[in-house]
């Protein structure tokens, strides 16, 4: 008997088919962010690749994506190491914009029209996000929220463009491209205006989506902070403002795991916000201390999200995508480490025997309940996803380090 087989018959004691299983995790997809690849740089200047404005990477590891044909180059190496289906993250500033610069406000359809035309030869619908940082305009701390007129212009026509461009990728690649609103508006020291600077932000939303656009082109996503890197003490879209314009307004929440305080429980919220509301976009990363976006790991907050998916039976409604800039160490390892963790924390989530746990719960079995999540740590999970990367022709954990490295050393390393 086969490792896998073994396992298989381990899991159906407990009412678990893991060939149904891994059937059901293929189809899952992750969104893969296009930003690990160079450190959130963006192609709008030839001869500037800058993060900022409430974004920050660390780390100067050789082998950044220089160009877009290099980081696509990376995208596609990294395909041939994740298994399952998948989706690209491309945010604004990953426009092709030629030898003429293009500010935001001027973004147009065709400037993304080479990255619907790969993203079709290799199988990967795209997805889309406003860019609201690394620009002039953004520099004292506010955009969609600024109490000056021209700046707040500028930004609400970048966003318009963007939700034109989301509707136009999603009728050309025949699925719905999720747009994700994010904007870094806050402030660093104690505020006195908050009600103000929020009813801003409320107007400018009310304004960009007066326009709207079929569901099956694209579905609109606004993204919750409660603080970050330069405004430590006042973020605008707080938590609780975009919680209660999504209501109002019929938009879908973004909750990103970085965005919270390090204690809380994001797996919590999951459950409440989609008993309200249809669907949930979630940016998975790993926050250290800091509205930090650490590479994510098979570690237990992430373990945590993925049960509560599954378990609320919501899991269809939700859009996954990934958000961390890790340049202190390999980019396509990072890449690769993130997007299989996450995998992994869907495999173990759909592995638990669902309907026995709440059987047990509603028996008012305590010690069932726990003796048998606990027994789910020592079942061997390992050879289910081993059999999972075999069916999708991915290596196996064993073999990833020297398939890096040696990318490193034939690709990367030349860039430098």
């Amino acid at each position: 008997m086969s490792p896998y087989e073994t396992a298989k018959s381990r899991y159906a004691r407990y009412g678990v088919d893991t060939d149904s299983v891994l059937d059901q995790l293929a189809k899952i997809p992750i969104s893969i962010h296009c930003w690990q690849g160079d450190d959130v740089g963006g192609f709008e200047r030839p001869d500037s690749q800058l993060a900022g404005g409430g974004i920050q990477t660390t780390g100067n590891h050789p082998g950044k994506a220089k160009t877009i044909e290099q980081l696509r180059l990376d995208i596609e190496k990294v395909l041939t190491l994740v298994p399952g289906s998948h989706r690209l993250n491309l945010h604004a500033s990953y426009g092709e914009f030629g030898s003429t610069f293009v500010d935001r406000d001027q973004i147009e359809e065709k400037h993304y029209q080479g990255w619907v035309d790969w993203s079709r030869k290799v199988g990967l619908p795209l997805d889309f996000n406003g860019t609201f940082f690394s620009h002039p305009l953004a520099d004292d701390g506010y955009t969609l929220a600024s109490k000056d007129e021209r700046i707040r212009r500028f930004w609400i026509e970048h966003a318009k463009r963007c939700r034109k461009i989301a509707a136009w990728i999603g009728e050309q690649q025949g699925s719905p491209c999720i747009l994700d609103t994010w904007v870094p508006d806050g402030a660093k020291n104690y505020t006195v205006d908050k009600f103000g600077y929020r009813s801003i932000l409320k107007e400018s939303l009310d304004e960009i989506f007066e326009t709207e656009y079929d569901a099956d082109l694209m579905r609109d996503a606004l993204e919750t902070k409660l603080f970050g890197i330069g405004s430590e003490a006042f973020v605008v879209g707080s938590h609780e403002f975009y919680m209660n314009y999504a209501a109002r307004n019929n938009k879908m929440l973004c909750i990103d795991m970085g965005h919270f305080h390090t204690e809380e429980d994001i797996s919590d919220k999951l459950s409440s916000i989609l008993l309200f509301d249809d669907e949930i976009l979630l940016h998975v990363s790993r926050p250290m201390h800091w509205d930090s976006d650490h590479v994510v790991l098979f570690n237990d907050k992430v373990k945590m999200v993925a049960e509560e998916l599954v378990r609320s039976g919501k899991l269809e409604n939700s859009h996954i995508g990934l958000d961390f800039f890790d340049a202190s160490i390999n980019r396509i390892g990072a890449w690769v480490t993130g997007v299989r963790a996450m995998r992994k924390a869907l495999l173990f989530a759909l592995l638990q025997p669902i309907d026995l746990l709440i059987e047990y719960e509603e028996g008012g079995n305590g010690y069932g309940t726990m003796s048998l999540l606990e027994l789910q740590n020592v079942l061997p999970f390992g050879q289910v996803w081993d059999e999972f990367c075999s069916r999708h022709n991915v290596p196996l954990e064993d073999d990833l380090i020297d398939i890096i490295s040696a990318y490193e050393k034939t690709v990367l390393k030349e860039r430098t």
